[in-house]
This record gives C-alpha cells, structure tokens and sequence, in this order.
C-alpha cells in the first residue's frame, strides 16, 4: 500500500529494499516518543506469553503474531493449519494458542505460499473501541516530500478501500521545514471527523508521530487502527514503521533490530556482494547491468508473456566474483526457471559478464537455461568466451528475441511440469 495510495485506486507494485521492525518493536519506538499505545508485551515461548499476560491483570488479551506481513489475522498457520494469527482469548487459553504460533510458518495474503517464521508473539490489552480510523506519514515523490495519509475508514484492508472508496483516502501535504502545523492538523482532524473534545491529544499525538518520523529516517510509519476508545483515549493499537536503508549508518540502534529471518535471504545474500536485488512473483530471473536497463527488461519480459522473478542490478563495476555470486544466487533460487542476462556494456565490460558465466557454471553446477544478450564493450569477445566454452548459454544479440528466447523456454518448462515430463535445453553450436 502506501504511497500508491495516494494515486488510489491503481494499485501498481512498488520495489522496495528498506526494512522494518515487527509491530512490538514499533511500540517500543513510539513509546519512547511518547505516543500513547495499548499495553503490549512480547513473549518467545508459550509459557512466557502465560506470564506476560498475567502481567496485564485482566481477563482477556489480544494474542499476536510477530511476522512482518500485513493480513495476519485471515492468515493460517502452517503445518499445523490453524487459523488466524490475531486472537482474543481469555488469560487462561493463552498457552494453547501462543503454542500453535510458536514456532511455526504464517501464511498471509502477503507473505505468499511459503510464509514467514512465526518466532514470538505480542501480547497486548484488549481495548473497546468506539472508533477506528487510519493515519499514516510516508515520503511521496509527487508531492516532493512527506504525505499525511488519514482515512475514517480505519481497521480495514486499506487497499480494498483505496480501490473502492477512494473518496475516503485523503492526502495533506507536510512542509519539510514547518512539520506538523496547525493547518495539518486541522485538515487531519476533519478528514477523521476528530471530536472537539480530542484536539490537543489528537495533534500531540500527530506532533510525536512526526518527530519519530523524521529523526528515525522513516519511509513509511502507518497506523492501523488509530483507535478511539469508548472513555475518550486516543490509542495507535498497531504500527508499522518502515526505515530507509540509505541512512542505516545514523540508525544503528533501529537497524540493529533487524529480524534477518523475515526478510528475503536472496536479498541479504546479494548485499553482501555488493549487488541489488530486488525479489519478485515470477520465474525468470534477470541479471542486468543498470537499474534503468533492469527496469525496461523486466517490462519488457511482461509484454511479450513472462513474470520476472527479480531486479538484479549487478552494476557498472562488477567483477567476475560478484557475477558468479549473482548467478549462485538465481541457481539456487527455486523460484527460477530459467535465467535472462542483458547487458549493455559500457563501463561494465561484456567480457567480464561472459567470464563470471563460464566460470559459475564449472564453480556452482549452473544449470537452469541462460538466454544471455551482451552488447557494447567487448561484446564479441564475449561471444567468443562463451562459444569456446563447454556451458549451454545461448546468445542472442537482439534484446527483444532474447526475451523472447527466456519467455518461451520458461513456458516451455512450465507445460512440463504440468504433464510430468524433463526437459533439457541446449545451444545449436556455431561452427
């Protein structure tokens, strides 16, 4: 969701790469700044989550799993199955159901089918709310800055509301030298129909939720509900805080916190290298030189009838190693079927891309199909290099053949899955 918000009701993808706490972690964030929060606690084994409930003396808490997904409460356990990943549960059934989230995988709406570790859960008071609505602050390249986003229609899937009711969505614009002024928060409380009564909390609260905003180097800080409660409270019940990656060196301490297992290993790995990925829905993975070249073939592999299954940007100066750790990457990708290469040479040479082939395939046992198109600088000893060597890369010079090329192969392999069948592919040779 977030920014695509703002230009509801398409709801494009956005890519991103930046990284975020689980909701327990946002509380303690926004405590910190003095934003009122239902009292939460977070617990690692079934026995703690008993305890940690009886902290809150009273009789029945909300049982939250921690995975940085949204839908958790429509989403099921697996392999267990059992559903939901947000209950309301007397203090006496909170073993049973923190044992059936422990440890196990969570599926959701967002995380796809294999799920994400479900390693702790939160438990928080229950609260009666007489109100839920939806705030929250990101970073919008068509308003040149911070956008608040509020919405009445709080505790909801907000893309479903963006998509259908986008009347409901209302964008007001945060000047990056004023912050929250009293315009903001006079446009804010009328978007979410704020009660007199609650002015001063409300923008308190607004004025908290910026401050953290801004000194954290958030992207994207949404709140989902914003409750009201029936004695006239206002409550964030539950936070998720986005951070950019890009100033991690000035936040140490929020980056320290960073939940490894939920993120995409791919992801990690390929930073380590140096190199930017990007993971995808689909089965053809991409090795390309130049995020804007990256971003052209991946929409080109749409248009001619394929799904990339990634961005990767090996950059200007990769080296051989960093070409085999990205091939690395695509081969023991389960997702990949088959694996596209476009460069365009210029400072990154065509002979170094067809040297880190060669020597993936003899170092890693590289043997998903290649479509390789290499142009530019060095080109035809690239060529050469792969000719010459004993691996089945086929080269195609022309950009949109060889799309076509990987598309048809992976459909190709895609039918033979269907009908149980192998195939292997290799190059017709030049003589």
């Amino acid at each position: 969701m977030f920014s695509r918000l703002l230009r509801a009701p398409s709801l494009q993808k956005i890519m991103s790469r930046n990284y975020n706490l689980h909701e327990y972690q946002s509380i303690q964030v926004l405590n910190k700044y003095k934003v009122p929060t239902p009292i939460s606690l977070v617990a690692v084994t079934p026995d703690e989550a008993v305890s940690q409930a009886q902290k809150l003396g009273i009789p029945e808490v909300v049982v939250k799993a921690q995975v940085l997904a949204g839908g958790r409460g429509k989403g099921h356990f697996i392999p267990s199955q059992f559903k939901g990943g947000v209950h309301v549960c007397p203090v006496d059934n909170v073993r049973e159901i923190a044992s059936k989230m422990i440890g196990q995988t969570l599926v959701t709406k967002q995380t796809g089918a294999k799920g994400k570790p479900c390693d702790q859960v939160m438990i928080a008071e229950k609260l009666s709310l007489k109100k839920e609505l939806y705030l929250a602050i990101l970073l919008d390249r068509k308003f040149g800055g911070p956008v608040l986003v509020a919405s009445p229609k709080g505790g909801m899937d907000i893309e479903e509301v963006a998509a259908k009711e986008p009347h409901e969505i209302h964008n007001i614009a945060i000047n990056l030298h004023k912050g929250i002024t009293p315009d903001v928060v006079e446009k804010a409380a009328a978007a979410l129909s704020i009660e007199k009564a609650l002015l001063g909390s409300f923008e308190e609260i607004l004025r908290n939720l910026y401050k953290s905003f801004a000194e954290l180097d958030m992207i994207q800080l949404e709140i989902n509900p914003l409750g009201i409660t029936d004695d006239n409270r206002i409550l964030v019940c539950d936070a998720k805080l986005n951070f950019d990656e890009n100033a991690s060196f000035r936040q140490k301490g929020i980056y320290s916190q960073r939940d490894l297992r939920q993120e995409n290993q791919n992801e990690i790995e390929s930073q380590k290298h140096g190199l930017s990925y990007i993971a995808m829905d689909g089965n053809i993975g991409c090795l390309v030189n130049g995020a804007g070249l990256a971003m052209a073939t991946m929409d080109l592999i749409k248009l001619v009838g394929g799904n990339p299954a990634n961005f990767l940007d090996v950059g200007g100066g990769a080296q051989e190693d960093q070409i085999v750790n990205a091939l690395r990457i695509l081969q023991t990708n389960d997702q990949v079927d088959g694996i596209l290469i476009n460069i365009f040479g210029g400072i990154m040479r065509c002979d170094i891309i067809a040297h880190g082939l060669v020597s993936a395939a003899h170092k890693i046992h590289l043997t998903k199909p290649i479509v390789a198109r290499l142009c530019g600088t060095n080109w035809q000893e690239a060529k050469e290099i792969i000719r010459r060597s004993d691996i089945d890369a086929i080269t195609e010079q022309d950009e949109e053949e060889a799309v076509k090329k990987i598309v048809g192969i992976s459909k190709i392999l895609n039918l033979s899955k269907e009908i149980n069948v192998g195939v292997t592919f290799s190059q017709f040779k030049e003589e």
